[in-house]
């Protein structure tokens, strides 16, 4: 059963790269000049944006938990700094959404920035492109290079957490975007 949990995130990371690369081809061609895809994007995932990022980090937060609890991973010291910056956006995303508080999105961005920079980084250590610290070596059995999981050849656990990263980064950007004009965001005299 654990292989079949591990395979069905694998397909869920695969299904948000896919999201994820879309979402960097909009925000690159509205950098470009052309509007178009960013409006048509805005129409389908008005008003969700939030709740959008709420079912990301619930993911994310909850296949993190299944590695260490149920699949008996050892989370290392880099592991614990990605789950630093996503369990509370799991809660905060979930109460923003609720609310609809779209403008305090923008507070939340540097968390999922931060991880995406912490996933990187760990995905190079991984991958031996960069030498790994000793404080790795010690953090975990078989330290941060440790690949736990490697489905469809390059599916690890930090590649599943730069994916709702980068998910997240995009999902509270728009909504933060989008939060200017919405009155019911914040009381009048807050």
């Amino acid at each position: 059963m654990t292989h079949d949990v591990i395979v069905v995130l694998a397909v869920l990371g695969v299904v948000g790269q896919v999201l994820g690369g879309l979402l960097i081809l909009v925000a690159l061609a509205a950098l470009a000049g052309a509007r178009g895809p960013l409006r048509a994007l805005r129409r389908l995932l008005w008003g969700y944006e939030l709740w959008a990022g709420f079912v990301v980090a619930a993911i994310a937060t909850g296949g993190s938990l299944f590695f260490s609890e149920v699949a008996h991973f050892v989370p290392c010291e880099l592991c614990w700094y990605q789950r630093i910056c996503m369990y509370p956006l799991s809660i905060l995303t979930l109460f923003l959404a609720y609310h609809g508080d779209h403008r305090a999105a923008r507070y939340l961005l540097p968390l999922p920035v931060v991880g995406a920079g912490v996933s990187v980084y760990h995905l190079l250590i991984e991958n031996r492109v960069i030498t790994e610290p000793n404080q790795c070596l010690i953090s975990a059995p078989g330290g941060c290079a440790t690949k736990w999981i490697n489905e469809f050849g390059y599916m690890t656990i930090p590649t599943l957490a730069l994916t709702g990263f980068v998910l997240l980064i995009g999902f509270l950007a728009l909504a933060a975007a989008g939060g200017d004009n919405d009155a019911a965001t914040l009381p009048l005299d807050a």
